[in-house]
C-alpha cells in the first residue's frame, strides 16, 4: 500500500478570505457611513486649519491692501486720486490740476503737456482784423467763446489719450516700477530713515578701518526694498489677471505667479534677517501691506 500523503492547502485561501472580508465591509452600509463621517471630519478639520493659518499669517499673495498697493491698478498715486478737473475761464491757457498731476503715458512729462496745450491755444486762436471798420465786436466775442469751448474739449480729449489710467498693463507696470524705485530707493529713503552703520568703522580686533564702498551712480534699483516693491506690483497684476473668468486655465501665468511669490519670500526673509525689524523693514511692510504669510513658512499656491 502507498502511504497517504495529505493534499496541499490552497495558496490563495488567505488572500481570498481577506478580499472577501473587505468586500463584505464595503457592502456594509454602517461601515460606509462611518467612513464617510471620518472623511467629512478630516476635511472639516483641514478647512479649519487653513482658515486659522490664513487669519494668523494673512494672504501669501496679496497680503493687506493698502492705498499704495491699490494704486498699482491705475498707476495713479494715492495723493492724486481725489483731484477733479476744474473748468478754466474764457481764453485761459491753464491746464487743470488733475491733468497736470495725473501721470501721463508715452513718456510725456506734465511740463511738455502744458507747453503743447498753450501752443495749440495760440495756433488755433481766431484771427482778429486790424481794420476797425471791418470788426464786429459781437462776432469776435462769439468766435472767442467758441474757440475757448473747443480748446477745452480738445484739452480733455488729449488728456484722456495720454492718461496712464487708459493705457495697457505694460505701460502701467513700467510706471509702477519707476514709482517703486523713487519710493523705496535708498537714494531717497536715506533722507528720512536711519541709515545702516558706516563701513569705515574700525574692527574690534585689529582696529583697521574697512574700505569705503563705491558711491552710488544714479538711483537705487538693486536694494532689497526696491526689488520687493517691484515684485509686489508684478504679483498684483498677475493675481488680477488670473481672477478673470477666462483666465482660470492660464497655467503659464500661474507658474509665473508662484515664481514671483517665492522670489519675494526669499528677499523678505533676507531683509528681515539683515535689518532685524528696523525702520527699513517696517517701512516696506507697512507701505506694501505684507503680512507674515508672505515670507514665513511654506507657501503653496
Amino acid at each position: 500500500m502507498k502511504p497517504h500523503t495529505p493534499s496541499p492547502l490552497p495558496v490563495g485561501s488567505v488572500a481570498n478570505a481577506s478580499s472577501q472580508a473587505q468586500r463584505r465591509k464595503y457592502r456594509d452600509p454602517y461601515a460606509l457611513a462611518q467612513a464617510r463621517q471620518r472623511k467629512a471630519a478630516n476635511l472639516k478639520r483641514q478647512e479649519e486649519l487653513k482658515r486659522e493659518r490664513a487669519e494668523a499669517l494673512g494672504d501669501s499673495v496679496r497680503g493687506i491692501t493698502t492705498p499704495f498697493v491699490e494704486s498699482f491698478d491705475t498707476a495713479i498715486p494715492p495723493a492724486t486720486l481725489g483731484i477733479k478737473s476744474t473748468e478754466g475761464d474764457e481764453g485761459s491757457t491753464k491746464v487743470s490740476e488733475a491733468a497736470a498731476q495725473v501721470p501721463l503715458n508715452h513718456f510725456v512729462t506734465p511740463s511738455e503737456f502744458e507747453k503743447a496745450i498753450e501752443h495749440s491755444y495760440v495756433l488755433t486762436q481766431p484771427l482778429i482784423s486790424k481794420n476797425p471798420d471791418l470788426r464786429d465786436p459781437a462776432q469776435e466775442v462769439e468766435e472767442l467763446q467758441r474757440h475757448a469751448e473747443a480748446h477745452e474739449r480738445a484739452t480733455v480729449a488729449v488728456s484722456r489719450i495720454l492718461s496712464l489710467a487708459n493705457g495697457n498693463q505694460k505701460d502701467r507696470t513700467r510706471f509702477n516700477i519707476q514709482r517703486c524705485i523713487e519710493t523705496f530707493g535708498r537714494h531717497n529713503t536715506d533722507k528720512f530713515l536711519t541709515p545702516r552703520a558706516p563701513s569705515n568703522q574700525p574692527r574690534a580686533a585689529d582696529k583697521t578701518p574697512l574700505a569705503d564702498k563705491t558711491p552710488r551712480a544714479g538711483p537705487d534699483t538693486g536694494s532689497s526694498e526696491v526689488q520687493i516693491a517691484i515684485l509686489t506690483a508684478k504679483i498684483r497684476a498677475l493675481a488680477n489677471h488670473l481672477e478673470r473668468p477666462h483666465c482660470q486655465k492660464d497655467k503659464v501665468n500661474k507658474r509665473n505667479l508662484r515664481v514671483l511669490v517665492h522670489r519675494r519670500q526669499k528677499l523678505l526673509a533676507y531683509l528681515r534677517r539683515k535689518e532685524r525689524g528696523g525702520e527699513r523693514w517696517k517701512n516696506v511692510v507697512e507701505t506694501l501691506g505684507l503680512t507674515d504669510g508672505t515670507w514665513k513658512g511654506e507657501i503653496s499656491l
